[in-house]
């Protein structure tokens, strides 16, 4: 079994979100999405604090899928900097983390 790992998205809207999620689904890069109802995000941008709406995605996949994943999610994004980061699966359910490997892509 490869490393399982969980990626963390922002996106816009709902909508965007579904967008990638399904595309990233449909070439087998990830197992599962789950998009957050939207939230306020604080942040700051080019030096000024802002504030707006967005939806957050969680997806499972392997680590050595990552840059594949990051990439496709970049095309398919609206935000000029869009939020893409990864973290290891240290322990978990054995049937949900051999699930993860079985649905994601072998071509890597």
């Amino acid at each position: 079994m490869s490393s399982p790992i969980m990626i963390y998205m922002t996106c816009p809207t709902a909508d965007e979100a579904e967008k990638i999620a399904a595309a990233l689904l449909d070439e087998n890069l990830i197992a599962c999405a789950n998009i957050m109802a939207p939230h306020t995000a604080l942040y700051r941008w080019e030096g000024k604090a802002e504030r707006g709406s967005e939806c957050a995605v969680i997806m499972k996949t392997r680590a050595a899928l990552f840059d594949q994943v990051k990439e496709t999610a970049c095309g398919l994004h609206s935000y000029e900097c869009p939020c893409i980061v990864s973290w290891s699966i240290e322990s978990g359910h054995a049937p949900f983390l051999e699930w993860i490997d079985s649905e994601t892509s072998d071509a890597v």
